[in-house]
């Protein structure tokens, strides 16, 4: 895998238009092998991190521990995103949440009906949903640009929901929340993956991170309605 580069969009002048398209598109296209080969990396090893979580019966760091980890490896990468400390810091990030995510398995599994189904099941629509997003933006090379501003001010309301969920203990909001966060889930991944595609992002560890964020909250938030309806 490349070290980081500053950028990796072709900035030179040739003698056709042509040209300059193609460079493009292979920088595009470095940048997009980069990306999904650093994020198949880090879902193995956070899947793998869960796993220990759960057979040692770890119990769950609580939300604002596990809001300032993710918070503070969060900004340590964008500090370092041109350097190859960034790498092994997605590590530390992907590591720690399926840290946190063990003990939420372990629960589901314990005590929702069926949880090991639910779990399979939720695994199994994130898969699919992240594998058909990624196609067909990849395939259609089309620009989501245009949702950036939603996409942002959409999770950043989702964001404030939940924690009022949370800490309020409301059922019904932290559901709504649930549906809300699949759904900036699956347009932030067409809206980062077009990105790439499209050359707007060159950097593919801020482009792994962004997306490892959003299978990690679809998958969340699935678990979340797919273990109401099993205890219906």
């Amino acid at each position: 895998m490349d070290r980081v580069p500053e950028s990796t969009v072709a900035t030179r002048t040739t003698g056709a238009g042509a040209s300059v398209v193609a460079v493009d598109r292979l920088a595009a296209g470095k940048v997009l092998r980069n990306t999904y080969l650093l994020l198949s990396a880090t879902l193995l090893w956070s899947a793998s991190c869960a796993g220990v979580s759960m057979s040692l019966g770890l119990p769950y760091p609580g939300i604002l521990l596990t809001l300032v980890g993710f918070y503070g490896l969060l900004f340590a990468i964008g500090r370092l995103r041109n350097s190859a400390w960034s790498v092994a810091l997605v590590f530390a990030l992907t590591g720690f949440m399926g840290y946190t995510l063990g003990p939420i398995l372990s629960h589901y599994v314990r005590v929702i009906p069926n949880g090991g189904s639910v779990v399979m099941t939720a695994l199994g629509i994130t898969g699919v949903a992240f594998l058909s997003l990624s196609a067909y933006a990849v395939v259609s090379r089309r620009s989501f640009s245009f949702m950036g501003s939603f996409l942002f001010v959409g999770s950043i309301t989702a964001f404030v929901l939940g924690l009022v969920a949370i800490f309020f203990h409301l059922t019904g909001l932290s559901l709504a929340v649930a549906g809300l966060f699949t759904l900036l889930s699956c347009g932030i991944i067409l809206w980062q993956t077009g990105e790439i595609v499209n050359g707007g992002e060159t950097n593919y560890v801020l482009a792994t991170v962004t997306l490892y964020v959003q299978i990690y909250n679809m998958f969340l938030s699935l678990l979340q309605l797919l273990g109401l309806s099993s205890r219906n």
